[in-house]
């Protein structure tokens, strides 16, 4: 797997799954100009209010490390209050499920909400925003702003988004996903009947908070949301990222889907 030189090469999945939760913790102990994570070297934003562009549209703009749902367990990134609850199908599914079948880990896109613990840049335009990955996979959504759905989308990966702002909160409606991609390590499953909204909110000059609620009659009995909280990284660029090239990771996944320490 060649990540760019941002870790080293060829590193379990496992290891990636813990090196992202430490850096929530990372971040809380570290001071407002110190550095998180695997990015040693990185200063991190003063604090400040939040920038907005010239025709006051909040600025969500740069590149962003952290954020999404955990990558271990969805469960353990829940509003409180919220559950999980699956029908019995997507129960069995679950039990069943290996590692090695983790479409993640088959270099294919980690779809919505799943973490990464990889930066990521949102782009803003007058009609578009785009959200660049550089990690597993290196690829992109677009959103269009202010616009409609498709009456039948094409099943895809990252689905059709439409996006709109409520005061200085971005919120993204997609649908028209497929099927492939999993929630998380464990293997939490969705049907075509997924539908996301994602509420984005730059708190202040140096974070952001993201909210995902999942709504999928086909496999959970009710809709839950997922928190996540996201760092801005400047002077940080996006490196190349091709898992295809050399995937050293997969014959290594062994056992059922439970996450890291067999969680």
């Amino acid at each position: 797997m060649n990540s760019s030189n941002r870790i080293t090469t060829g590193i379990l999945s496992g290891t990636f799954l813990v090196g992202f939760a430490l850096l929530a913790q990372q971040e809380a102990a570290a001071p407002k100009t110190g550095s998180i994570g695997l990015y040693r070297n990185q200063q991190l934003p003063r604090e400040g209010p939040a920038p907005k562009l010239a025709d006051g549209t909040p600025d969500l703009s740069g590149v962003w490390l952290g954020g999404g749902s955990s990558d271990a367990d969805i469960s353990r990134a829940l509003k409180p209050g919220d559950q999980v609850v699956m029908l019995p199908w997507a129960e069995e599914v679950v039990k069943h499920r290996q590692s090695k079948e983790d479409p993640e880990a088959n270099c294919l896109p980690a779809g919505i909400p799943r973490g990464s613990p990889y930066p990521w840049r949102i782009v803003q335009t007058a009609t578009h925003y785009f959200i660049l990955y550089e990690g597993n996979i290196h690829s992109y959504r677009q959103i269009f702003m202010n616009a409609k759905h498709p009456d039948d989308p094409d099943p895809t990966w990252y689905g059709h988004s439409v996006g709109h702002w409520e005061g200085n909160t971005l919120v993204v409606d997609t649908v028209g996903f497929n099927d492939k991609f999993w929630f998380d390590y464990k293997g939490h499953p969705h049907t075509e009947k997924l539908h996301t909204f994602e509420r984005y909110t730059r708190t202040d000059l140096g974070h952001m908070s993201i909210e995902v609620t999942i709504d999928d009659p086909g496999t959970y009995a009710k809709p839950f949301t997922t928190v996540g909280r996201a760092t801005l990284m400047p002077g940080t660029e996006l490196l190349e990222y091709i898992c295809q090239e050399n995937n050293q990771d997969l014959p290594l996944l062994q056992g059922p889907a439970r996450g890291p320490g067999g969680q």
